[in-house]
């Protein structure tokens, strides 16, 4: 085999993965300007959970979402989620700096936490579970572009409906259907608070069987959820 043809067959795989990143980062700019303003049929961790599902031979999985909009979301809930994971949500750009300082002084630059409602709403419907460099950055590339088409009102919204609160239960709509059998517009302050209080990991703590960590962080969220100003906060902000 000559230089020519040796050239020429290791040109194709590179030339294939160039087309293949081109295509996905224009399939994540749709995804962007179309997700501003459509319903979300799916994220890309329901579809992770699904695959997975069937490949463990779990053809009864269905991994799927209810998707409502802010309109149809008690207030509550949306303080709880703000409470609990980004209370710096309606001022920060995508990334809250502070707390990304304080992870990386903690626990010398791993990569854990400090993640803003923004970055997970990025992550979950554009990427993977898991913790790499690769994905951080992607997360980061994909917040700045939401942060900058999207209101805070939508990431807020789409987060909500995306975001899972236990084995194969996405979105506060079928969540609240799911452990209160009432629609999420009904979701008083003490379940939005509980259903808060599992999000750092569903798999690991119930809202139906909630541990003791899981209830005294449940009465934190409550606590934050006073103090950030109740419905008067999602007001001044615009966010519901």
């Amino acid at each position: 085999m000559n230089k020519i043809t040796r050239k020429g067959l290791l040109r194709k795989p590179v030339l294939w993965v160039k087309r293949a990143l081109i295509l996905l980062l224009c399939l994540w700019v749709a995804g962007i300007l179309l997700f501003s303003f459509l319903p979300v049929p799916f994220s890309a961790v329901m579809v992770e959970r699904q695959v997975s599902a069937w490949l463990t031979g779990d053809f009864g999985y269905v991994a799927h979402s209810d998707w409502v909009p802010m309109s149809e979301i008690s207030s509550p809930m949306a303080l709880a989620v703000m409470a609990a994971e980004d209370q710096k949500f309606p001022e920060h750009w995508g990334f809250d700096m502070d707390a990304i300082q304080s992870v990386l002084d903690k626990d010398g630059g791993k990569m854990r936490g400090a993640s803003t409602l923004s970055q997970q709403t990025a992550k979950n419907l554009f990427l993977w579970d898991g913790r790499s460099w690769v994905r951080k950055g992607l997360e980061a590339g994909l917040t700045v572009g939401i942060e900058t088409v999207w209101t805070k009102r939508r990431i807020l919204t789409v987060y909500l409906n995306i975001v899972e609160f236990g084995d194969g239960v996405f979105g506060v709509e079928q969540a609240s259907q799911h452990f209160f059998h009432k629609p999420a517009s009904r979701l008083t302050a003490s379940q939005a608070a509980l259903l808060a209080a599992v999000l750092p990991n569903p798999h690991l703590f119930k809202v139906n069987a909630p541990s003791a960590y899981v209830l005294r962080r449940q009465q934190w969220i409550l606590r934050q959820m006073s103090q950030l100003g109740g419905e008067s906060f999602l007001q001044e902000h615009k966010l519901h």
